[in-house]
C-alpha cells in the first residue's frame, strides 16, 4: 500500500505484542509533554485510543501520560528522529524514532542500513505524501468506503486485502477518525504518516529480501514506525 510497513499477524505474538506496548507507551508520553488532558490534546488523544485497542493495561497508559507531562520523578525523556534511504532495490524509507539516546538510535540505523543506503534529510521525502491516515473495518455487511470517505471529510480512500485506509489532511485526521463510525465503519488505528507515490512492485526473492530489511528495522526497539515506498 505504499505506507505503514507491518508484518501481518505480527500483533498477535507475544514478544511483538510487548513491543508493541513500548513505542505506545513512548508515543504517549511524547504527546502528553503537551498537555495530559486527552481532551485537549488530540495526539495524546489518539494515543490512548490505539493502545485501548491493543488492549494495553489502563495503570501502563496512565504512568506514560504523567511521565510525559513530568507529574512523575526520573524516567526518561524521549525525542523524534526521522531517518530516509533505501531498502534494497531501491525501494524508499523513512524511518521514525523515538529514543533516549540519539547517539545510540543513530548508531543503530546505520546498522540496520548496511544491506540498504541511508540518505540525508530530504533524499525520499519529497516521494511521500505526508498524510492523515485511518484504518478502518466496515461495521456491517454492505458499508460503502467512498460514500463514507466523502461524509466523513476524507481526502480519499484506499480498498486491498490488507483492508481500508482513509487518508486526510494531517488537521483533520481526529475529526474524520470520529464521524467514521456515523458512515458505518470502525476505526482501528489512526495516525499521521507517509504514503509513498510511486511504490514499487516486487516479487519473488526481490521482495522477499526487502520484507526481512523492512522486518529488521521494525524490531528494532529504537524504532517508532517504519514507512516504505513497497506496492
Amino acid at each position: 500500500m505504499g505506507a505503514q510497513w507491518k508484518t501481518k499477524g505480527k500483533e498477535q505474538n507475544a514478544n511483538a505484542k510487548g513491543l508493541v506496548f513500548t513505542k505506545l507507551a513512548r508515543e504517549i508520553s511524547v504527546a502528553a509533554r503537551s498537555g495530559a488532558d486527552p481532551a485537549m490534546n488530540s495526539r495524546l488523544r489518539l494515543a490512548i485510543d490505539q493502545a485501548r485497542k491493543m488492549s494495553m493495561p489502563r495503570d501502563t497508559v496512565e504512568r506514560a501520560i504523567k511521565k510525559g507531562a513530568g507529574m512523575l520523578d526520573g524516567g526518561a525523556q524521549y525525542e523524534k528522529l526521522t531517518y530516509e534511504g533505501f531498502a534494497p532495490h531501491r525501494v524508499p524509507v523513512i524511518v521514525e524514532c523515538l529514543t533516549d539516546n540519539a547517539n545510540r538510535a543513530a548508531s543503530a540505523i546505520r546498522v540496520l542500513f548496511r544491506k540498504g543506503q541511508l540518505g540525508s534529510s530530504g533524499s525520499v521525502s519529497w516521494d511521500f505524501d505526508h498524510l492523515g491516515m485511518i484504518e478502518a473495518e466496515a461495521a456491517q455487511a454492505g458499508s460503502d468506503a467512498e460514500t463514507a470517505a466523502i461524509e466523513a471529510g476524507a481526502q480519499d480512500v484506499q480498498i486491498d486485502t490488507d483492508g481500508v485506509v482513509f487518508y486526510t489532511e494531517p488537521t483533520d485526521l481526529d475529526a474524520v477518525q470520529k464521524a467514521l463510525p456515523n458512515f458505518g465503519f470502525n476505526v482501528l488505528k489512526a495516525y499521521i504518516g507517509y504514503r509513498a507515490k510511486n511504490p514499487v512492485s516486487l516479487s519473488g526473492a526481490e521482495r522477499e529480501e526487502v520484507e526481512a530489511f523492512l522486518q529488521a528495522l521494525d524490531d528494532d526497539d529504537e524504532v517508532q514506525t517504519v514507512y516504505a515506498g513497497l506496492a
